[in-house]
């Protein structure tokens, strides 16, 4: 009997690990073309179409020759976790409160490199800084306002990049006060910026806290080589 009952363990437990096997996985893990930034979101988030994002980030662009090698220059995807991803989402437009993440790979222009700032890569997606927020406030119906700080913090990750990460609420017009969380990483070289914009409604962030805490502690720049 009792070799019978150790044989239905054995069983049991290669079964249990077979249905783990197969079991849908957790996350999506996501590298840019180099695969020197990478990151992971939860596997039920879904990829913001991407003609529909470039369309996005482009709107308004001038076609000059250096817009066109900026657009060149840039690799960015984006996750919704809204049933309908959309780009606009990144704002909260439309949405039922539901996350949404873009993250961006900048190759930086020379002059570029030697102007960008702490304050630089805290404005990388919005309007951060004091000075930034001031200018953009004179901008006639410009839709974001009522800035509040909640965190601030310069970071050293090791290989020589450094970056900056930042939380804040804004209110949207049309989507009420929303939390961003934005991190921001420059190469060892200078030559590239990393950023990551996760954002949800301010009155649920806390709810998944743990979650989008984890997917920003996920973003990673590696030190490229040769």
């Amino acid at each position: 009997m009792r070799r019978s009952r150790v044989r239905l363990a054995a069983v049991t437990a290669v079964l249990a690990a077979g249905a783990a096997g197969c079991a849908s996985p957790e996350f999506t893990y996501v590298r840019n073309d180099d695969g020197n930034t990478y990151f992971k979101v939860p596997a039920a988030w879904h990829q913001v179409d991407q003609k529909a994002l470039d369309q996005a980030m482009s709107a308004g662009d001038p076609e000059s020759a250096t817009a066109r090698l900026r657009r060149r220059l840039v690799w960015a995807v984006a996750y919704d976790a809204h049933a309908r991803p959309a780009a606009r989402h990144l704002y909260g437009l439309g949405t039922t409160d539901e996350p949404f993440l873009f993250a961006r790979v900048v190759t930086l222009l020379p002059s570029e490199r030697d102007a960008l700032s702490l304050n630089g890569m805290r404005d990388a997606i919005l309007p951060v800084s004091e000075g930034l927020r001031a200018r953009v406030a004179q901008l006639p119906g410009y839709p974001l306002t009522g800035f509040e700080l909640l965190a601030d913090e310069v970071l050293h990750p090791g290989d020589g990049v450094r970056g900056v990460h930042v939380r804040f609420n804004y209110a949207v017009k049309g989507a009420g006060v929303q939390t961003f969380d934005l991190t921001s990483y420059l190469s060892e070289d200078a030559r590239r910026l990393s950023t990551i914009l996760v954002r949800r409604s301010a009155a649920c962030y806390r709810e998944r806290a743990a979650e989008l805490d984890g997917v920003t502690r996920s973003f990673t720049v590696r030190k490229a080589f040769g």
